[in-house]
């Protein structure tokens, strides 16, 4: 999944400020792949969706397909710096009212031949602002997207950034030119929009076809801008649909214009659950030039399958679920690379408040102390030390508990907010102590249902071990693992989940999506008052203001006994040594966000 990382800060007291200048991405060399130039990479989910910014799409497992597939106006580097990508440039041409430009190259076409322009960031604005929607959510029971009605537009995507800018852009004549005016200054107004693998979403055109029946390109995007504009409810809700599942497919689409692309790499093969072929277009006309020709991601939850498949050949890279035993197994095996760090996802617990369910105050006649004391008593027993200790250390004997919900450990502001946020005390594995809680609380023996991949095998011991401390302190535990958990995020079936996030960037308002009532990532319910305010701050803050606000924010949590934090993830990054220029970065597309430089001997 997605989204937590630590906060750069972005300031917007510059009045104008472009993206860090660099070369494009494969855009300094000539080399061009040879005819046979192949790398199988292994990974643990397959592909399920080309719009990574729904909340089905928005996962690692497509990201970093669509990163291949498309270009974009910046991306991360392996330092966590912002760089220039291949679409074009971003610039802030006013600060007051903050105004942020966007200039697509002159060579940025889809797969098709129609050019990217205007429209399809227009698009983007529309999908992910909420500033179009007539109903706050329009979700089934187990919360999937319904299909809008024509009286209905719900997009099933949400940014904090995208939601302030209130205005129909200024476009040139020409569409190469798209100006967006925030209605408030907003502190990561760089990567909102065409970072990374979001790039400038799907093709407007294409939606146009499959939303409103218009088959000329040209038309099709005047179609939808018009529809924007005039803030024309039929014409979005259909418009919308599409948006919200038309570009789901689980195996190779007979529609081919579901494969439309902006990027080098078109997708050619997906046999369901097994493995998806992707290879160099030969009518790309951007400056990207990757050297491997054909891309083929393998698909295995078992990560010890993984290290068998590279020993065998079969799999030549990959970021398996790491253990002692992969990284043991991985380091036996002659000619592989195995390359350790922090990765970018951290492991945490999420209460459910809206289920009627033990932490929801509906389940004890509406007392909002009862329901909160019932959630400290299970974080309190929560053994976070001993998960730590017997899970994760024997990768990283250095190993510790993460006690942020925004930084990771060693970065520059965790200290300062550790020290006062909370966390620490509040899931310290205090049996005796949790049990305290939950006799003041009154509760006796509630049932708790835990939902976490129980495919996984970490997640299989995490869970043992939380299963075994909540139940001394007085909690009956039921096991509702899924292998299919992510497609249950947010339908109420469980009241504790246990998964991990994985960042897309640096910016401090990424933890608008986790913890901002009816947030797109806030599958919980989580609801307070106080929390919108502290986020509200956050998005227009500067940055020497945000440490403080991430400090309330943080302790807010805590008082609210939101959930907790548990580690940070250990990555282990293994390839065998015929794969050059292997590298990974602490932010989702991981190892993926070089693939020009791969290399194959």
């Amino acid at each position: 999944m997605n989204k937590r990382f630590l906060a750069a800060g972005a300031s917007v007291a510059a009045a104008a400020m472009v993206l860090t200048a660099c070369t494009p991405p494969g855009g300094g060399s000539d080399d061009e792949a040879s005819n046979d130039t192949a790398v199988n990479i292994g990974w643990n989910e397959s592909f399920r969706s080309m719009n990574t910014l729904t909340a089905n799409g928005n996962a690692t497992s497509n990201a970093i397909l669509t990163y291949m597939m498309n270009d974009n106006f910046g991306y991360y580097d392996g330092d966590l710096e912002v760089q220039d990508g291949a679409l074009g440039k971003v610039e802030q041409v006013s600060e007051d009212p903050l105004k942020v430009k966007y200039t697509f190259n002159d060579d940025a076409k889809w797969s098709d031949g129609t050019p990217v322009d205007a429209a399809d960031l227009a698009l983007t604005w529309a999908g992910t602002s909420a500033n179009f929607n007539t109903v706050e959510a329009n979700n089934n029971d187990d919360g999937t997207v319904k299909k809008n009605d024509a009286k209905t537009v719900y997009f099933d995507s949400s940014t904090a950034g995208s939601a302030l800018i209130k205005k129909f852009p200024e476009i040139s004549d020409d569409g190469k030119e798209i100006t967006l005016e925030y209605s408030k200054p907003y502190a990561d107004w760089q990567t909102e929009f065409g970072t990374g693998a979001d790039g400038v979403g799907v093709p407007a055109h294409i939606v146009a076809k499959k939303a409103l029946g218009v088959d000329d390109a040209e038309k099709g995007k005047e179609a939808i801008l018009k529809a924007i504009k005039d803030k024309d409810t039929e014409a979005l809700s259909k418009i919308s649909n599409t948006w919200n599942t038309g570009f789901d497919f689980t195996s190779m689409p007979k529609d081919e214009d579901l494969l439309v692309h902006n990027g080098p790499y078109k997708m050619t093969k997906f046999e369901e659950g097994q493995y998806v072929t992707l290879e160099l277009d030969d009518n790309y006309t951007g400056p990207v030039k990757p050297k491997v020709k054909t891309v083929t991601v393998r698909y295995n939850g078992d990560p010890m399958a993984m290290i068998q498949a590279i020993e065998n050949g079969e799999v030549d890279m990959t970021q398996p679920q790491a253990t002692a035993d992969v990284l043991s197994a991985a380091e036996k095996i002659d000619g592989v690379t195995v390359d350790a760090a922090d990765g970018a996802t951290y492991e945490h617990v999420d209460f459910t408040f809206d289920n009627k369910g033990p932490f929801d105050p509906a389940a004890h006649g509406g007392d909002e102390e009862t329901a909160k004391k019932v959630r400290q008593a299970f974080l309190k027993a929560l053994p976070r030390e001993d998960i730590v200790e017997k899970i994760i250390k024997p990768l990283n004997d250095k190993a510790v508990t993460r006690d942020s919900y925004s930084q990771v450990p060693g970065s520059p502001m965790y200290d300062a907010i550790t020290k006062v946020n909370g966390v620490a005390d509040a899931a310290d594995g205090d049996v005796a102590a949790a049990k305290k809680l939950l006799e003041e609380a009154g509760v006796d023996a509630p049932t708790v249902r835990v939902m976490y991949d129980n495919t996984n095998s970490r997640r299989q011991q995490e869970f043992q071990l939380i299963k075994e401390s909540a139940e001394k302190a007085g909690f009956k535990i039921k096991d509702v693992g899924d292998v299919n958990w992510g497609t249950r995020l947010g339908d109420g079936t469980y009241d504790v989940s246990l998964f991990g996030w994985q960042s897309e960037g640096t910016g401090v308002t990424e933890n608008d999506a986790n913890f901002r009532t009816g947030a797109q990532n806030n599958y919980g319910g989580y609801s307070s008052k106080e929390m919108n305010k502290i986020l509200d701050k956050l998005l227009v803050s500067k940055e020497d203001e945000q440490q403080e606000l991430l400090i309330d924010m943080e302790k807010q949590l805590t008082e609210d006994a939101f959930g907790a934090p548990i580690f940070q993830f250990p990555e282990l990054t293994i390839y065998r040594d015929s794969v050059k220029n292997v590298k990974s970065t602490s932010v989702s597309p991981t190892m993926f966000w070089n693939y020009w430089e791969w290399e194959v001997n």
